[in-house]
């Protein structure tokens, strides 16, 4: 199951066992459980510390559990964890086995501290890149807190419990039986959810902070930049941020940053967050801003995070970055995670067999259907436009595919459905104004990027298109507010240039500072 070059690298993994562990099957006669069983037997044949018991009696089969002896297994993967699900599996091997958690004490406190039962279920696809953060999140649970069991289920592998709860988009999280939330969520996320009051106890941690001679808002690319420039400086810097990594945790290849020749977001947007964190910052995570107020009159500029809590700060670099932009179509909203998809990679597989719609004939838009059209019957690809716009080489691929139909001049209309998930789309004809209903299952909507600024609107000056005004230094229209990356009106939405500008930014902030 395991090649030599996995096999070794895991040995020296389970080298750092502390305990002893069992691993757990429960197989049925399926060509899956035997694939399993081989990759347990891999697993137990690597460590003595590692055993393997398959006489489990777990409901769903095949699937395995990981405990220590003599103890029922908290974890459970119901499916075989490979592909993006292998380094949950390591470090479920390893946490259940005693090596420690790389969380701080807070939050290990806060874990061992929730009372009640709690059952997590979470539906993912291997190819899944957001997946794994939610697997992990609850796994580590699990291993910390004797109230908490976890379960990976693949829904390519148990399809029909997939489709008897409609489930269309990964990660599907169910806690005790009822949907608990979809997409990507951090271990901080999960338990800010589960204890009711961690908000109001953050929210007065940070009300009685001290004035910040920088404060970045936002932690993707350009608010990490920013923030390694600034701390550098040796000035109080600190990080408020929805989510850190920003939408680079929601990206799977990248390939053209420079000096890497190929990574992944999640692992960008963790290297981000380890870069900052090795300097003097304060990092305030799952934060939203809600107003700017700039400095004036001799007072520190402010910003009011959703919370109700007040940072203040002689300068301030907005970048809070840009989201996926909806159609804004009748259905659109009903129907989200239940046909209507924005991540071809993580929930693709779900729609296996099925006829789909990509909207947008760019570059995501032409490449989504291209990776679709692999695994579901058919694809049917809208854009606006009289002609795509994607690079000529994915247009010829696009046009190869037999299973493929290409619309332009093509207007969304609406989104229908049956009340519980879609089953087709409207669109309406540019020029002949003509309209037509496509039955299919899924929807991936693949239209570019919104900037994230509706809460600056009367604080800095905001282009058309709702993209916060800058000039060459960074500057806004508020005097010592600064903003870089995504959001802002600087050209080419790209990964290295917002690195770029949050660098800039945080120069001109560190200029405006020694000279006010």
């Amino acid at each position: 199951m395991l090649d030599t070059t996995i096999k070794t690298q895991l040995t020296a993994y389970l080298e750092k066992l502390q305990q002893p562990i069992e691993l757990i099957a429960s197989l049925d006669d399926s060509a899956k459980a035997q694939e399993m069983f081989s990759l347990l037997q891999d697993i137990a044949s690597l460590s003595p510390k590692v055993t393997l018991n398959s006489n489990g009696q777990a409901a769903r089969r095949p699937s395995f559990a990981i405990a220590r002896p003599g103890e029922a297994g908290r974890i459970e993967f119901a499916g075989i964890p490979m592909g993006h699900e292998f380094t949950s599996l390591v470090l479920a091997l390893l946490q259940t086995g005693g090596h420690p958690p790389k969380v701080d004490e807070d939050t290990i406190a806060q874990i061992r501290g929730l009372q009640g039962s709690y059952q997590f279920e979470v539906f993912v696809s291997l190819s899944c890149h957001n997946c794994p953060d939610v697997v992990q999140a609850v796994n580590l649970m699990a291993v910390l807190n004797p109230n908490v069991r976890s379960v990976m289920i693949d829904g390519g592998v148990f399809q029909q419990e997939v489709t008897d709860r409609q489930i269309m988009g990964v990660p599907a999280i169910y806690l005790n039986g009822e949907q608990f939330g979809s997409g990507r969520m951090s271990l901080e996320e999960i338990i800010a959810k589960l204890d009711t009051g961690a908000v109001a106890r953050e929210a007065e941690k940070i009300a009685a902070k001290e004035a910040f001679d920088v404060l970045i808002v936002g932690g993707g690319p350009a608010g990490a930049a920013a923030a390694i420039y600034a701390a550098r400086k040796g000035i109080r810097t600190g990080v408020v941020a929805e989510r850190f990594g920003g939408q680079v945790l929601d990206t799977l290849a990248i390939e053209n940053f420079i000096s890497v020749q190929e990574t992944e977001g999640p692992k960008l947007a963790m290297a981000l967050e380890q870069h900052v964190k090795s300097y003097d910052v304060d990092v305030m995570n799952l934060q939203r801003a809600a107003a700017l107020k700039p400095a004036q009159n001799g007072q520190l500029a402010e910003v009011t995070l959703e919370s109700g809590a007040v940072l203040k700060s002689k300068a301030v670099i907005v970048a809070t970055g840009a989201r996926w932009r909806e159609m804004n179509v009748p259905g659109e909203a009903e129907y989200r995670a239940k046909g209507v998809a924005y991540c071809p990679h993580c929930d693709g597989p779900l729609f296996k067999g099925k006829r789909v719609a990509v909207i947008g004939g760019g570059n995501s838009g032409v490449e989504a259907a291209i990776d679709l059209a692999g695994i579901v019957t058919h694809v049917t690809l809208l854009e606006f436009g009289d002609s795509l716009r994607a690079d000529a080489v994915l247009q010829k691929k696009l046009h190869s595919l037999p299973n493929v139909r290409v619309i332009t001049n093509a207007q969304t209309t609406e989104v229908t459905g049956d009340g519980q998930k879609v089953n087709g789309l409207s669109y309406q004809e540019r020029i002949t104004g003509e309209t037509h209903h496509v039955a299919l299952e899924g929807i991936f909507v693949q239209i570019g990027l919104l900037p994230n600024t509706d809460w600056l609107k009367g604080s800095v000056a905001l282009s058309p298109r709702g993209e916060i005004e800058v000039d060459a230094k960074g500057q806004t229209s508020a005097e010592g507010v600064f903003a870089a990356g995504d959001a802002t009106t600087a050209p080419y939405k790209q990964i290295i240039i917002a690195m770029g500008e949050g660098a800039k930014a945080s120069l001109s902030a560190f200029d405006y500072l020694i000279r006010s």
